[in-house]
């Protein structure tokens, strides 16, 4: 008897909550989905950073139970307080406490198995999608496999059902404690509201107001740790603070009869608004906390997903790039490993050094703030900080590189580039795109001079083509002079520049890295000066002594995939959650709704009209929370957004990945809201206007 009961009462409840059902079957199929990656075998074959979106996923798994128990905890304690009035008449009609809270248990246990199982069935074919992805990312073939992996399903299963049981086990205390007269009066917790000194919390909306204009003032200004924890607990205070002040905001309005509320049907809507946020203001922060997060982390996803497509092609120009100590060094046996039959063109070369230091210094002192965390002061050159990054293993190369016109020239033509001439005592400089601002007064501040001579040198232009200045054509700058003027520098390294006709042995990499230690020069003058130095970039940074591009490129984008997968991952999660949260608060007083746009019909307001007021209902409900986490997030985005165009080098607005990501979660957002305005409507309809 009880069992049925408890079956009936499920179906009821999927019926009711259905947008909380179709939330735990998405959440467990993109569980099962991204915990298939930790588990995916034949990743690590082909990738030796696979281990690496394991840990990624693992980190994130965490941070998603953490939401999903707090979701679950939430709708299960919703659930017993909208039903508290069914289940004190179980107790006056005589069942037990006990047996009240088992058939409880054994409903949210048949409603959450349920939608675990098709959330695996919906996992195993998102799984076959992702793993898609993953292959393509390091350019393999995939066959997708429909199979069911149990350690997969253990995993998800032990998440899942953690989060179920802790629910359960809490719902059960709960009832233990409760009367008959507590469980018949539990349901009207929300619909009690007290309205006292209004006056004084609505000052709590103004403030926030200004707390919110002052943090997109001052942040990313904040200089230290102390000020940083203050700026954090205002904000913290501010979202939650925000909902009590805009409440009372709205009563007072109300109550001094402002001219609005007169316009339409303003008092009914700012009436149940003010009502639903008073009654949900905690809830409302969290939801706006969770939106934040979703919008920062998809933003951040999107930044480096955007690197991957635009700049990481152009860090590695030639097929392969090789590094040397030796000057004289020929590179034989690198051109042998490669196999003359794939090379199209290869070229040997030296990168020569006037002795000096003054571009390196001028470099360093003139990176714009967060380019170089250890640079000194703008305009001063050769300082002791300066000085002791020069000689350490700091960005820079120990002395200044230069390279000849003809081997310019000769590798320009490589790829595609167009010659370049030079007048007597004229240079050239050769910087990445991002540094160009910076390295256009290099030639009105530092005089270079002909070695022999000592005549100053004019500079011709600069040019930013990609041209791997990560350590091999310099690092993030290259001088080029006429070959008469090299003559007379000292060679400083060697490098090796091959383009192929087809594609490299396997593991070429491997094969050159092993020839290391023949490139090593432990006599050479400069002793480690001379070892490969990565220049300024930072976020994304690769730097080595061989450089084979398409076996690099395909290691990168899967690292990089590691980061944006998971930030993916728990913005869909988050956003998911807290639109769901808002979906089942609204439609679980469809009932109280009905009464009252019952009573609006019978007062003469057409069913149009009716349903344009449910519309306008949900829509300021929905948004009151995603507004506030984007003017939150925006300001954070903004300023992420210029610090990673900066420091990257990426040709794109600052407002791009803000728009992008409040585009990608308004998407779910719109899908969440036409089913709740759908399914609210039919709550409100069925029995009204009879």
């Amino acid at each position: 008897m009880l069992d049925k009961l408890a079956f009936r009462n499920m179906k009821r409840s999927a019926r009711d909550y259905g947008v909380y059902s179709m939330t735990i079957v998405m959440i467990t199929a993109l569980m099962y989905a991204f915990n298939s990656l930790i588990f995916q075998n034949s990743l690590s074959r082909y990738v030796e950073e696979a281990s690496i979106i394991g840990v990624m996923i693992g980190l994130s798994t965490v941070f998603i139970v953490l939401i999903v128990a707090w979701l679950i905890n939430y709708i299960v304690r919703f659930m017993l307080e909208k039903r508290s009035r069914e289940f004190g008449i179980y107790l006056l009609l005589g069942m037990k406490k006990k047996t009240i809270a088992h058939l409880y248990m054994k409903e949210n246990l048949l409603l959450g198995g349920g939608a675990f199982l098709v959330g695996i069935l919906v996992g195993v074919f998102l799984q076959q999608i992702l793993c898609a992805v993953m292959f393509s990312i390091i350019h393999m073939q995939y066959r997708p496999i429909l199979e069911l992996n149990w350690k997969t399903i253990l995993m998800t299963a032990l998440c899942f059902g953690g989060c179920y049981l802790l629910a359960l086990f809490r719902s059960n205390r709960q009832f233990k404690k409760m009367n008959i007269y507590a469980l018949i009066h539990a349901g009207r917790k929300n619909e009690e509201i007290r309205e006292k000194n209004e006056e004084k919390k609505k000052v709590l909306f103004p403030l926030a107001i200004l707390f919110l204009g002052g943090f997109w003032i001052w942040f990313g200004k904040v200089s230290n740790a102390l000020e940083s924890i203050l700026f954090v607990i205002g904000l913290v205070l501010t979202i939650y603070l925000f909902y009590t002040g805009l409440s009372s905001w709205i009563v007072c309005y109300i109550r001094k009869r402002g001219n609005g509320i007169y316009k339409g049907q303003n008092l009914f809507l700012l009436r149940q608004f003010s009502s639903k946020v008073r009654v949900m203001r905690f809830t409302m922060g969290t939801l706006s906390a969770l939106f934040t997060v979703a919008l920062l982390g998809a933003s951040t996803a999107l930044m480096f997903s955007d690197y991957q497509s635009k700049i990481l092609k152009d860090k590695f120009p030639f097929d392969v790039q090789v590094h040397s100590r030796m000057t004289d060094y020929d590179f034989t046996q690198e051109l042998t490993a490669i196999e003359k039959n794939r090379i199209d063109k290869s070229y040997s070369y030296n990168i020569y050094t006037n002795g000096k230091q003054e571009v390196n210094a001028w470099m360093l002192t003139h990176m714009t703030e967060g380019e170089n965390g250890s640079a000194g002061k703008k305009g001063s050159l050769l300082t002791t900080e300066v000085k002791k990054e020069l000689e350490g293993d700091g960005a820079y190369y120990s002395r200044d590189t230069y390279m000849e016109l003809s081997t310019y020239n000769r590798l320009r033509a490589m790829l595609g580039y167009k010659r370049v001439r030079l007048k007597s005592g004229e240079y050239r400089i050769h910087t990445k795109a991002r540094l160009k601002k910076v390295t256009k007064d290099l030639p009105k501040e530092l005089q270079l001079t002909d070695p022999q001579t000592g005549k100053a040198l004019t500079c011709a232009g600069i040019s930013t083509e990609p041209f791997s200045q990560d350590g091999h054509n310099g690092a993030d700058y290259v001088i080029i002079v006429p070959d008469e003027v090299a003559a007379h520098m000292t060679p400083y390294y060697r490098e090796l520049a091959v383009t192929t006709k087809e594609e490299g042995p396997a593991g070429l990499t491997d094969k050159l890295e092993e020839l290391g230690s023949d490139r090593a020069d432990p006599g050479n003058p400069y002793g480690k000066e001379n070892e490969i130095r990565p220049g300024s970039d930072q976020i994304v940074s690769y730097t080595a002594e061989v450089l084979v591009k398409k076996e690099v490129i395909p290691q990168l984008k899967f690292v990089m995939a590691s980061v944006i997968i998971p930030l993916f991952y728990i913005g869909l999660v988050f956003v998911c959650v807290a639109v769901t949260v808002l979906s089942v608060q609204h439609l679980s007083d469809a009932d109280k709704y009905r009464f009252r746009y019952d009573v609006l019909f019978k007062i003469g307001l057409k069913k149009s009209r009716i349903r344009k007021l449910i519309f306008w209902q949900l829509l300021v409900y929905y948004l009151a929370p995603a507004v506030l986490a984007v003017i939150i997030s925006g300001k954070m985005v903004l300023y992420m957004s210029a610090g990673f165009i900066r420091m990257t080098g990426l040709t794109t607005d600052t407002f791009r990945f803000l728009l992008q990501s409040v585009a990608l979660f308004m998407g779910i957002y719109t899908v969440y809201f036409v089913v709740t305005y759908v399914s609210f409507q039919r709550s409100v309809f069925g029995e009204t206007q009879k």
